[in-house]
């Protein structure tokens, strides 16, 4: 079993920004690319993945304003929004004019917003599992008992009531099996989420959302609009909705690739992270994915 400390070492923590205070965790040089967590996470989602991918980039993974130890200032409903003025000034700080961006979940969702909104930043994007396209009603099938209205309910539980037991619920609700969720990743959330600052601005962050005042979702016509060459990497059991979703949005997104990830669910980074690691090499250095 790995371990988060292991893993990561050769890594550093910074603060970066100037309109924000960023926490990432960096390794490699090269090409910058950008880990965005999803909804309630922080950059050790991607602690399987950075020295590994550090290889080839100079690989940063972030936490989120509201979320880990960034920036907790100014909340505002409309994050989206907030989070890409925050991506383009990690980029800023990083002294690059472009950056490849991987989204998972929200991360996606963010991602998706500064290709859009901001698309001389953006050199290629990953969409892992991305949330945030507003589909034509009745053209994906989506599992809400299983989905969204399952990871409100845990989520809510476990930022009101953030005990190691509510922390794990919310933890499995990411894996394709229970048993891939770590006593350390427990922990590492655990004490987050037990952190007072953290834990009042994740209260906002998941009662705004999963009260249906994110807002701000990708309208499926929009998401055509992207110009950065796509990879959309999807997962057999991701939960709400399966690989269908991901191949209408790699339809969507001119020339986009798609890559379905076997036995994974919402976090295939953490589950299968020698298989992520290696198509999103290929993808973002031109190479053949198989």
């Amino acid at each position: 079993m790995s371990n988060v400390w292991v893993d990561l070492m050769g890594s550093e923590v910074r603060y970066r920004g100037n309109a924000y205070r960023t926490r990432t965790i960096e390794a490699g040089s090269g090409d910058v690319l950008i880990l965005i967590h999803g909804i309630g996470g922080h950059a050790e989602a991607y602690s399987r993945n950075v020295m590994r991918l550090a290889q080839r980039f100079h690989v940063v993974a972030m936490d989120l304003l509201w979320h880990g130890y960034s920036d907790k200032r100014n909340y505002t409903p409309r994050m989206v929004p907030e989070y890409a003025k925050q991506v383009v000034d990690l980029i800023d700080a990083l002294g690059v004019q472009r950056a490849h961006i991987e989204g998972e979940s929200l991360g996606g969702w963010v991602a998706m917003w500064t290709a859009l909104h901001y698309p001389d930043r953006v050199s290629k994007l990953v969409l892992n599992t991305a949330a945030g396209v507003q589909w034509q009603p009745g053209t994906v099938e989506t599992h809400p008992e299983t989905g969204v209205n399952l990871l409100r309910e845990r989520s809510l539980q476990a930022i009101h009531d953030p005990t190691l037991e509510t922390v794990r619920k919310r933890l499995e609700w990411l894996m394709a099996s229970p048993d891939r969720v770590t006593d350390e990743l427990v922990d590492i959330r655990h004490k987050i989420y037990n952190d007072p600052e953290a834990n009042a601005s994740l209260t906002q962050v998941f009662e705004n959302s999963f009260g249906g005042g994110a807002g701000d979702q990708i309208p499926e016509a929009e998401v055509r609009n992207i110009k950065a060459p796509t990879l959309v990497l999807w997962t057999e059991k991701n939960p709400g909705a399966g690989p269908d979703a991901g191949q209408r949005l790699a339809r969507a997104i001119p020339g986009a690739v798609f890559h379905c990830i076997m036995d994974a669910a919402h976090w295939p980074q953490w589950e299968k992270p020698e298989e992520h690691d290696r198509i999103v090499t290929a993808f973002l250095t031109g190479e053949t994915i198989g």
